[in-house]
């Protein structure tokens, strides 16, 4: 099947963002191995996206949809449980987990595999982050299909569709504990969560007295420029400190995250800073140099506060979104850290 490389903005953001690391690496988080796993073969019932989600005895054969799944799941000392790795093209696992997943199947590329690729692997338990990866239309398997086959399905809590624009960062937190009680390594998730909570209360620590810049958030390509304004991507701005020019609760962003805006319009907001998603580095260099030219006047271009963030990063249910908050953090206030 012909897929296009460079999928519209919204088809990439409702999907998975589907893009090159950039960027902003993870946030170094411990990598567990020869974990003792606690396997009582009792069933888990976790509630998931508004269903409940059952599982019959520790997973096996599970598969990650995206490598922020597959990372997390190596992370909890999971690479013997793993039949697959999904959309393993459009991000590369970090450098301390990527051996562990050297002998992982992948399945499928830049997309989602095929129902066909998929079922191939025989999976028992598939973490996926958005629900875009179970559309039928698009010739992936439904959930409904999965669960035929004998796979239960998990969705990031911030990926779940009602989420999606009131996703939070410590959405990633819920998972982890499920993942825990799922897979039976309650204290490796705990250890976890605790490593990365604490990189979220530093980044709260050093900006506790700051003056709050102004910031706005943006993507630009193919001559579009977009404002996001509610989801994961706002609460990551909040949390690094930002006042953020675009907020869930103004009219353009009722009912969807991002929206178009005129060159006009965001001249007229004048923010201190701007950040913006890119998906390689020549995607950075045209945003770049489009925001440069389009506003040389603006205080974010001439106080050089155009902040890039990986787009990967900015996606539910990934260690990314905890990355990037630091990363913002310390572009808008380096003498806070």
């Amino acid at each position: 099947m012909s897929v296009p490389t460079r999928p519209s903005f919204r088809a990439r953001t409702v999907a998975t963002l589907s893009a090159t690391a950039l960027l902003v690496t993870g946030c170094g988080s411990g990598v567990t191995s020869d974990v003792e796993q606690t396997d009582t073969g009792e069933a888990v019932t976790i509630e998931n996206c508004g269903r409940d989600v059952t599982v019959d005895g520790t997973p096996d054969a599970a598969v990650g949809m995206h490598p922020a799944q597959t990372e997390l799941m190596l992370r909890l000392g999971l690479a013997d449980r793993l039949a697959g790795q999904a959309q393993a093209t459009v991000q590369a696992l970090p450098d301390d987990v990527a051996a562990l997943a050297e002998d992982v199947p992948v399945i499928g590329e830049a997309m989602p595999p095929s129902r066909e690729d998929l079922l191939a692997v025989e999976p028992d338990f598939v973490y996926s982050p958005t629900t875009y990866e179970f559309s039928a239309d698009q010739g992936f398997a439904s959930i409904e299909q999965l669960g035929d086959a004998g796979a239960a399905v998990y969705v990031a809590s911030g990926g779940c569709e009602d989420r999606r624009m009131t996703g939070e960062v410590t959405d990633i937190f819920t998972d982890l504990e499920n993942l825990g009680e799922i897979f039976g390594v309650q204290e490796e998730a705990s250890d976890l969560i605790a490593e990365n909570q604490a990189v979220l209360d530093e980044v709260a620590d050093a900006t506790a007295d700051v003056e709050p810049l102004r910031v706005a958030q943006v993507y630009y390509e193919g001559g579009t420029l977009q404002a996001i304004g509610a989801g994961i991507e706002y609460d990551i701005l909040r949390l690094a400190g930002a006042d953020n020019v675009y907020t869930p609760d103004q009219e353009a962003f009722s009912g969807f995250f991002a929206a178009t805006i005129t060159p006009e319009s965001l001249a007229a907001e004048a923010p201190d800073a701007i950040v913006f998603a890119a998906f390689d580095d020549d995607h950075e260099a045209s945003t770049r140099e489009y925001l440069t030219s389009t506003f040389p006047d603006m205080p974010a271009v001439r106080q050089d506060r155009l902040i890039t963030v990986s787009t990967s990063d900015m996606f539910p249910g990934t260690l990314g979104n905890i990355s990037a908050v630091r990363h913002i953090a310390e572009r808008l206030y380096p003498d806070a850290f």
